[in-house]
């Protein structure tokens, strides 16, 4: 037994570890010129009822007289999460294309937040598009929900309000804490570098000093990735021929995955449906059972 040991520990064992230790790194990405790419471009929508805001109680939190202007007028703050077409077009969902290894150029992203109004919005939205009037002439705070982050690349956050803030940024809600840094009033921006877990790609940044105030990132490895606008529609373009996993994701929902095959100068369709259904809150989140010490 013990020659047969030793000619499995010599045989066997070393080039085994041999083939671990010298294993090749994964390739990084590499810009090319597109020759004859192709497009996907499609619609994600949300089936049935729009789901229950989130409400938090303003009392709660510090700087309350600031922030009463993102309030309902009840002492509440309402975090309506989705942004619904006529059509039932979802706006902010993330479309990504995964496991391409070379094409367009993709440059580092380097996601910026501004806190304005007692809310994380992400930097390239508008200020026009965070306030919306409804048929009684009553303004209403849209919440834009999600950022295109990428790990290894910094995120940083803009205080534009004149009392102090924090940026705490998770890699899942409750979960594992990446970065903690302080949003003084002194008009420099915060943040740091993301490290996202291996497998990992969701993030949450919420405000250790206001717990509504909260935005979502979702990390991606490649140029090949959209975010739906207001119509809930999206166009990723410039896509080498191929057979293809797309990834859509939004908050509270777990990724929806379809295959599809880009052919060279072609253009798919390719829509997304999430259920509402499977919005889960839990009973202090939510109008009725919303937390209180009184």
């Amino acid at each position: 037994m013990i020659k047969a040991f030793k000619k499995f520990s010599l045989f066997g064992i070393v080039p085994f570890l041999l083939q671990v230790v010298f294993l090749p790194a994964a390739l990084p990405y590499e810009d090319i010129k597109v020759m004859n790419g192709g497009t996907i471009e499609g619609k994600v929508f949300l089936k049935g009822s729009l789901p229950a805001p989130r409400a938090f109680l303003l009392s709660l939190s510090p700087f309350v007289d600031f922030c009463q202007k993102v309030s309902d007028g009840k002492g509440r703050v309402l975090l309506e999460e989705f942004n619904i077409d006529r059509e039932g077009g979802m706006s902010d969902v993330i479309v990504a294309v995964q496991e391409v290894k070379k094409g367009k150029p993709f440059p580092p992203i380097r996601a910026k937040i501004f806190a304005t109004d007692c809310m994380f919005h992400p930097a390239e939205v508008p200020v026009k598009e965070l306030y919306e009037t409804d048929h009684m002439g009553k303004s209403h705070h849209i919440h834009p929900m999600v950022t295109v982050v990428q790990n290894h690349q910094p995120i940083t956050v803009l205080n534009k309000d004149p009392i102090f803030h924090n940026g705490q940024v998770f890699q899942r809600e409750r979960g594992n804490i990446m970065l903690n840094f302080p949003l003084p009033t002194s008009g420099e921006p915060q943040g740091g570098i993301l490290k996202f877990d291996r497998g990992l790609r969701v993030s949450v940044m919420i405000c250790g000093m206001h717990e509504f105030m909260q935005t979502w990132g979702f990390a991606v490895e490649n140029p090949y990735y959209s975010k739906t606008n207001r119509q809930g529609q999206y166009t990723i373009d410039q896509l080498p021929p191929g057979t293809y996993k797309v990834h859509a994701w939004y908050p509270h929902f777990k990724v929806s995955e379809r295959e599809v095959e880009v052919k060279a100068d072609g253009t798919v369709q390719l829509n997304f449906e999430f259920d509402s259904k499977k919005v889960k809150r839990r009973a202090f989140e939510t109008e009725k059972g919303i937390r209180s010490f009184n």
